[in-house]
């Protein structure tokens, strides 16, 4: 995709975001299914059904995908496109490579020691861009990469989550 054509489908939204600001609030959902065999949970990404499991870290034998993991892959994967977005908005030739990975210390969720977290101590996301662009350019690609990127966004804003749950026999 180009600039133009960047513009051309943003555009619109954009004014309709600003001319009605509630027409932007979207609201995404995730679907998971209990799998009553195992400690599983099999979610529906859209494209096909992935079965989420125990790190072997705890107790999983690695055939399952880690949720961890799957943040981590999610952080790569926003950040990844919203560089793209931005650098195409820029009219900037980037490509390259984006790796996240945090550290956990699986007593939290363990629960073997009290005073250890449950959740990433530290996530670290990096790019290594590849580009002709200038350092001023590639710092203000960085600088509305993070300001954009929804998912590191979210990680580094904590968003208010609420629990809720329903039963029946």
């Amino acid at each position: 995709m180009d600039t133009i054509t960047l513009k051309g489908v943003q555009g619109p939204l954009k004014q309709q975001y600003r001319d009605d600001p509630e027409s932007a609030v979207v609201t995404l959902k995730a679907d998971g299914e209990l799998d009553g065999s195992g400690v599983a949970c099999k979610v529906s990404t859209g494209q096909a059904m992935a079965e989420a499991g125990l790190h072997p870290a705890t107790g999983g034998d690695g055939t399952q995908l880690c949720s961890g993991d799957m943040l981590l892959e999610a952080l790569v994967a926003c950040a990844g496109v919203t560089m793209r977005a931005v650098a195409t908005s820029m009219e900037m030739n980037v490509s390259g490579t984006v790796k996240a990975e945090g550290d956990l210390d699986f007593r939290g969720t363990l629960g073997v020691a009290k005073d250890a977290p449950v959740g990433f101590r530290d996530i670290r996301l990096h790019f290594d861009v590849v580009t002709d662009a200038g350092e001023d350019q590639v710092a203000s690609l960085i600088k509305l990469t993070e300001r954009y990127c929804v998912v590191l966004q979210t990680i580094k804003g904590s968003a208010t989550t609420e629990v809720s749950v329903a039963t029946s026999s």
